[in-house]
């Protein structure tokens, strides 16, 4: 029987991949505005490749890219980006659809919920707070608080220890066929990949360890029954029985 699902954070609940482009792209526009020197596009991608070196949790984005740029430093600008950024970040900050009518329907189930997350701990947190999702779920685990990044068995053992139960009584749902699936997999976890996001056409590779394929939420809660034998299966849902 499934005890426990959990879910990943970014592109399985909170919908972040078009908000971060969004708020990275109002950020140069808004130093722009206010006096930095500079073609959008070229920024704009000196922006990217310092995301892409440095990490999305780097806190000097917006400094280091005047250097990239040839710039001298200035604070106008940096604010100007940082305030730019939040701002659409808390604007448009939306939950994937149909989060919590899933989330509400497998509480209904007696099913506990958890989120293993990489990432930052104050920026998820803050996610899921803004978001109001914090009173679904019984534990939350993000990989720079515990210590251990998806997909490493270990935070996958951690949030079945957490419960206290086994890999086979626990789903796990996630946009990552790396990090998410085939790291739940490793550990003998149900998976479940949430076709959606930046990522829905990558890591194809990994899509073998992937026991249950959907593109909407709302689809879940049926998978839960069939795996406790209580539901019809979809075939065209399941596509890895190994």
């Amino acid at each position: 029987m499934i005890k426990a699902v959990f879910f990943d954070l970014d592109d399985t609940i909170a919908d972040t991949s078009r908000l971060a482009e969004m708020a990275r792209k109002n950020a140069i526009e808004n130093m722009i505005r206010h006096g930095m020197p500079a073609d959008f596009d070229t920024a704009y991608n000196e922006l990217l490749e310092l995301i892409k070196e440095y990490g999305s949790n780097f806190d000097r984005h917006f400094d280091y890219l005047l250097r990239r740029l040839d710039l001298h430093y200035n604070p106008k600008w940096v604010a100007a980006g940082v305030i730019a950024y939040h701002n659409t970040k808390f604007a448009y900050l939306r939950e994937v659809r149909h989060v919590r009518k899933t989330l509400l329907k497998l509480k209904e189930m007696g099913i506990l919920l958890g989120i293993i997350t990489d990432g930052n701990p104050i920026k998820q947190w803050e996610k899921i707070l803004r978001l109001e999702l914090d009173p679904y779920f019984d534990e939350v685990l993000i990989s720079d608080f515990v210590g251990v990044k998806k997909p490493h068995p270990k935070i996958f053992r951690k949030a079945l220890g957490k419960f206290d139960v086994k890999a086979d009584e626990a789903v796990m749902v996630g946009d990552r066929l790396y990090s998410d699936i085939y790291g739940a997999k490793r550990v003998g976890m149900h998976t479940v990949w949430f076709r959606y996001g930046k990522y829905a056409n990558s890591e194809i590779e990994y899509e073998k360890y992937a026991d249950f394929t959907i593109e909407d939420l709302k689809e879940l809660p049926g998978i839960i029954e069939v795996l406790n034998g209580e539901g019809k299966e979809d075939s065209d849902k399941k596509v890895h029985t190994d």
